[in-house]
């Protein structure tokens, strides 16, 4: 009986493959998305005015750092939780297939999210103009939150390792 069990639990890790491959289709949306933005920016570039420009261009950067972090975590968590990949010596790999553990995917995902939220917060600065002080406050408080969670992180993933 607690052979079937253990197997049971064991094959349940294929309920992660579903979620995964939702993930692919989520980097779909966004490519979807990303292209969008720059059709509707191209006809307008000459008349678009600079600091409307480079709000849009970050949005861009924003698209391309969250589609990255997509990729990261539908890849390495696959790997991580599922199945490894058997990906042909042929074809083009990426370096850090099969050496992402989660406790490496884990800090990649916070660093990616200071990142996100460091345009962000740029985005949100170069519109101050538009937003209350108490706003403004709110959006950095929560950054320094992600700024000192990914520090926190960080911290303790080099004293775990340091203790083993």
């Amino acid at each position: 009986m607690e052979r079937i069990v253990e197997n049971l639990l064991y094959a349940s890790r294929w309920l992660l493959a579903p979620i995964y491959f939702g993930l692919s289709l989520a980097v779909l949306a966004l490519a979807i998305k990303f292209f969008q933005e720059i059709f509707h920016l191209l006809p307008h570039v000459f008349a678009i005015a600079e600091a409307d420009l480079i709000l849009v261009i970050l949005s861009l950067i924003d698209m391309a750092l969250v589609g990255g972090l997509l990729v990261m975590v539908m890849i390495s968590g696959y790997e991580n939780f599922v199945s490894q990949l058997d990906i042909d010596e042929s074809q083009e790999k990426l370096n850090w297939l099969g050496k992402m553990d989660s406790g490496s995917l884990k800090m990649k995902v916070a660093a990616s999210i200071v990142a996100i939220s460091s345009i962000h917060l740029l985005k949100v600065f170069m519109n101050a103009q538009n937003i209350a002080d108490s706003k403004l406050l709110w959006y950095v408080v929560i950054h320094l939150t992600f700024v000192l969670s990914a520090f926190a992180m960080g911290l303790l993933d080099k004293l775990t390792k340091q203790n083993h």
